[in-house]
């Protein structure tokens, strides 16, 4: 696919992409809440995929337009159980949606500024670092449909009581309730949101490229490995990145008392 081809995808699918300064931000915009069809999961799968492989992008923001984050899969989109083959579709494309995120070569901050529903709780779920205005509010509403779902995605953001409520009862958590079971970053003022996650970006930007895109397969590698393996899965990037040339480069900065200078090799 043409970068021609990928941008027209991405503006049919109401998603926005804006880069500087090694930061790109994500803007989720399908009004009115931002409900995910197949064309929209399309084009986030799109945009993380190109992302994954910019040279010009270091970090990336993942927000939303208007006053609602994601209010999960667009109802009026789903696959029909009696043409083959469509469901199977559905589900893949569902997965790679949050694949696309979390395998991000890149790490990707959510900056939270509505409702997180469903399957948009999911995409929360991906990314690396969570931050959330007072108005945000996160459920698992497949329940009240009649359907269950959620535990893949939310099992390494809640704990087992939690979890098990939230797919159960379809409750809706506030900001400052999962500020309390520590999975969120922080809780911020609306119009502190973006400043707080684009300022993190950029500090992340800041740091050797190599070394963060390590970092990030680590800390996804170690979440299903046992403790033993993941400790020697870590050695062997601590040892691989220590004959970079951007490794050789922090270590002169610091001896010289300079910013270093990384060039991703």
């Amino acid at each position: 696919m043409t970068q021609q081809q990928d941008a027209a995808l991405v503006a049919a699918g109401g998603v926005r992409l804006e880069v500087a300064d090694g930061v790109a931000v994500v803007t989720l915009d399908r009004p009115p809440v931002n409900a995910l069809n197949r064309a929209m999961r399309a084009a986030i799968v799109a945009t993380f995929d190109a992302l994954s492989e910019r040279p010009d992008v270091r970090c990336v923001v993942l927000s939303a337009a208007g006053r609602v984050f994601c209010a999960g899969s667009d109802l009026k989109d789903r696959p029909d159980a009696h043409t083959e083959g469509d469901f199977l579709a559905h589900n893949r494309i569902t997965r790679e949606t949050t694949n696309a995120i979390r395998e991000c070569a890149k790490p990707v901050i959510a900056a939270v500024n509505g409702a997180a529903l469903g399957a948009g709780l999911g995409l929360v779920a991906a990314c690396d670092i969570l931050y959330a205005c007072e108005e945000a509010s996160f459920a698992m509403p497949e329940i009240d449909v009649g359907l269950a779902g959620g535990a893949a995605m939310l099992k390494t953001l809640l704990g087992r009581s939690t979890l098990r409520r939230m797919m159960m009862t379809g409750d809706r958590l506030s900001a400052q309730d999962m500020l309390r079971r520590n999975v969120l970053e922080d809780v911020v003022l609306a119009a502190e949101l973006m400043p707080v996650a684009l300022a993190m970006a950029r500090k992340i930007a800041a740091k050797a490229p190599l070394a963060v895109a390590y970092a990030k397969r680590s800390a996804n590698m170690v979440d299903v490995m046992p403790q033993r393996d993941a400790y020697r899965f870590e050695q062997e990037f601590t040892m691989a990145l220590s004959r970079t040339e951007d490794a050789r480069e922090a270590r002169q900065a610091f001896l010289e008392k300079r910013p270093p200078q990384f060039q991703g090799r």
